[in-house]
């Protein structure tokens, strides 16, 4: 990512929850004007229909909420960053 595209991406984070809420719709929106919009929501379908199958036969490997909490501030506090701090519930 470009240092400007990460600057802003920070910045974004650092928007109170609505206003992320908002940003995040409107950037959506101009995704779902192209025309591979179907076809990446045929290919999200098909992954989400993939990882469900997953979790049933137990292929998957999850994780307690509480663990990756602990583990996304860890990496937060590791790299300086505060884009994780709004889950800090």
């Amino acid at each position: 990512m470009n240092p400007e595209i990460s600057d802003l991406l920070k910045r974004a984070l650092a928007l109170p929850v609505d206003e992320r809420a908002a940003l995040a719709n409107t950037l959506l929106d101009t995704l779902e004007s192209t025309n591979e919009s179907v076809s990446i929501e045929e290919a999200w379908d098909t992954e989400v229909a993939r990882r469900i199958e997953d979790l049933k036969a137990g292929k998957a490997v999850t994780v307690p909420w509480e663990e990756l909490h602990r583990e996304l501030l860890a990496m937060s506090a590791k790299h300086g960053e505060n884009s994780l701090t709004h889950l800090r519930s």
